[in-house]
């Protein structure tokens, strides 16, 4: 529930969830794993397996709850308004959210903790702190310098955000140049050194996953498969005259495509404009579907390894198997699309939204 916690309150302010959970909350519950004596391998169940997918997870959950959480949840709202009329601006998307999101919250470490039980059960968090902060001595002039770029880091990440949504100035900053930036600086200032770069192994591990992923859902764009998808959806699918169980359905398959992808920014191009399309003709009320679609994107990415560019990360930690992490992710999955079907519909009516 720290990591829960942590991670929502820095998610307004990160556009970027692979920054957020990559470069902020990963290496902070890595450490505390590796504090605790829980290494990949044979340790991994003592602890770090359970934190690790459950920092992942918790990630899912913040970036649905605000606008400005996850990079696509923007160029999505944009899809929306373009082709259902709806207007989601900030204040709406996390007023319609926000609750659904904390119910999830509040389950997800819980479910968590049942499905991927670690064998520790209790700690001294204040014995283990004091024993670090004595070996690791006063700060060194590396570790000051790494504190200054990680601050830059961060401001660099926010700072669109805080310009665009707080003062309406205009100002982009990609995160991807912030992290590359950072890393040069961190290799100058001498705070990594280049052989410390070969030899991180998750590092490595990352981008072999991620551009792989990337690459086969290239693949399938060219060859026209989610043309032919929406073309068979539109054929093939007749949900009658129930708008509510088209809500569903399309839900549904929104989360299920998400095996396909191993970007939310390349799903959200690929395939939101084609759920938005069929939804509307099949007579779904377009502010329920669009709330609903903005969710699905986030969660829906929590069913594999690949899922978002911060899963490959924290996967790549090496704490925990394939299996067993496509099983946490389908649970919570199902989890959050009941949650948003239930809590999240019913909380839009008390707005008065749909």
């Amino acid at each position: 529930y720290v990591t829960a916690l942590l991670d929502l309150i820095i998610s307004p302010v990160t556009p970027s969830n692979t920054a957020r959970c990559g470069g902020i909350v990963f290496p902070i519950m890595n450490s505390v794993a590796k504090a605790l004596g829980s290494e990949p391998g044979e340790s991994a169940k003592k602890a770090g397996s359970y934190l690790m997918v459950n920092t992942y997870m918790v990630t899912k959950v913040t970036s649905l709850m605000f606008a400005t959480a996850m990079a696509p949840n923007l160029l999505a709202a944009d899809y929306m308004n373009k082709i259902l009329g709806v207007d989601i601006n900030w204040g709406l998307w996390a007023l319609a959210l926000v609750v659904p999101g904390l119910v999830m919250l509040l389950i997800t470490p819980a479910l968590v903790y049942y499905l991927d039980k670690p064998s520790i059960q209790h700690i001294d968090s204040h014995a283990i702190a004091d024993e670090g902060l004595k070996e690791l001595g006063p700060m060194s002039g590396r570790e000051k310098s790494l504190i200054a770029i990680f601050i830059l880091a961060l401001v660099g990440w926010a700072l669109p955000s805080i310009l665009t949504q707080g003062f309406g100035i205009k100002f982009s900053l990609d995160a991807t140049a912030v992290a590359i930036v950072a890393m040069v600086a961190a290799l100058v200032t001498g705070v990594i050194k280049w052989e410390d770069m070969l030899e991180s192994k998750g590092a490595w591990n990352t981008l072999i996953w991620f551009g792989g992923i990337i690459g086969m859902s290239s693949a399938l764009s060219k060859v026209k498969f989610f043309e032919w998808l929406a073309d068979f959806m539109g054929t093939h699918f007749n949900f009658g005259d129930n708008p509510m169980m088209a809500l569903i359905i399309i839900g549904a398959i929104s989360i299920a495509v998400r095996y396909l992808f191993a970007s939310g920014s390349a799903y959200v191009v690929a395939m939101l404009p084609v759920f938005l399309t069929v939804g509307k003709v099949a007579g779904v009320n377009p502010m329920a579907l669009s709330l609903l679609l903005a969710a699905t994107n986030s969660y829906g990415g929590a069913l594999t390894h690949y899922g978002g560019a911060a899963a490959p990360i924290v996967f790549g930690a090496g704490y925990n198997t394939v299996k067993s992490w496509w099983i946490i992710g389908g649970i919570f999955a199902i989890m959050c699309f009941i949650v948003n079907l239930t809590v999240g519909y019913a909380w839009w009516e008390i707005l008065g939204i749909l």
